[in-house]
């Protein structure tokens, strides 16, 4: 992740001078320079992301010259095998998102269905690896 972090550091630095520059010499024009400076802010926050995966994790067998294909290997993470989560958040935003057309009503409808189907998302597997209860 070393070499990605500095690969969006880059990225970060170059939309950075860019907002400035373009800020200075278009008299702050809102549109461009907020445009610029939310894309020095997303590679920043890739860039700070990745800098903080090699600091806990260290380096990756991708990041070695002499490593093997079977360093890599081994379980990657727990991928539920069904879920009905994302159906109902689906929902939820195409409701929402016509309920910006239609009216108030329709929209906080689908922004509750919405809000359901990100909390039975993120809660869905809360107590997984947990033993049996006394």
């Amino acid at each position: 992740m070393k070499v990605e972090a500095v690969l969006f550091g880059v990225v970060a630095a170059f939309f950075g001078g860019s907002a400035a520059l373009y800020g200075v010499w278009s008299h702050w024009d809102p549109a461009g320079t907020a445009a610029l400076v939310v894309a020095f802010g997303m590679a920043g926050l890739v860039s700070f992301f990745c800098a903080v995966q090699y600091a806990r994790h260290g380096r990756r067998p991708q990041d070695r010259g002499d490593a093997e294909v079977a360093d890599a290997a081994g379980p990657l993470e727990f991928f539920p095998p069904h879920s009905p989560w994302p159906i109902v958040t689906a929902f939820g935003f195409a409701v929402m998102a016509t309920g910006v057309v239609y009216g108030l009503w329709l929209f906080l409808i689908g922004f509750g269905v919405l809000g359901r189907g990100v909390l039975g998302l993120v809660f869905q597997y809360v107590d997984r690896g947990a033993g049996p209860q006394d």
